[in-house]
């Protein structure tokens, strides 16, 4: 199998750089073309939610109001510049900002993308954690037609280190 296409989901966390920079690294040794792939989620609020930025409610349901979209945008857009700074290189990278379910927008971005690999990181998290956050992780595995890569954050390494 040769990897030519390496899609490499990624958010503002330090488990997200452990598995771009790793994701990467595999991306410069078989010299692969990189998507990256920030999912913003939809955001539902309840009528005690305030709007940060003007401090009046939210209507109840989802965060739908064009400013906040827009700042969410942005974040999802500094968060991939910042990852291609780190990282690329001399790559060819494409990116990907979607707006919905994390899980499923890496599955839809990868076969958008034509991907011979997904890379996610994951954090070691078992029992009542595992229950009450879910698994982007686990969801891609079980859902993805090419190989996942989930790479785990090592603790004791940053993740700009190599073992």
């Amino acid at each position: 199998m040769k990897i030519q296409k390496i899609l490499i989901a990624v958010d503002d966390s330090k488990e997200a750089d452990n598995a771009a920079a790793y994701g990467f690294g595999l991306a410069h040794s078989y010299k692969a073309h990189v998507g990256l792939v920030n999912i913003v989620e939809p955001i539902i609020t309840s009528s005690t939610d305030a709007n940060l930025l003007t401090g009046s409610p939210f209507e109840p349901g989802l965060a739908s109001d064009p400013e906040f979209i827009n700042i969410q945008k942005e974040a999802s857009q500094n968060i991939i510049q910042r990852t291609i700074n780190n990282f690329a290189g001399d790559l060819e990278v494409t990116h990907f900002s979607e707006y919905g379910s994390t899980a499923d927008g890496i599955i839809d971005c990868a076969a958008e993308f034509n991907a011979d690999l997904i890379v996610v990181g994951t954090q070691h998290r078992s029992g009542f954690d595992r229950l009450r956050m879910g698994s982007v992780a686990e969801h891609v595995v079980r859902q993805s037609k090419v190989p996942v890569l989930v790479v785990p954050l090592n603790e004791s390494e940053s993740p700009h280190q190599s073992a």
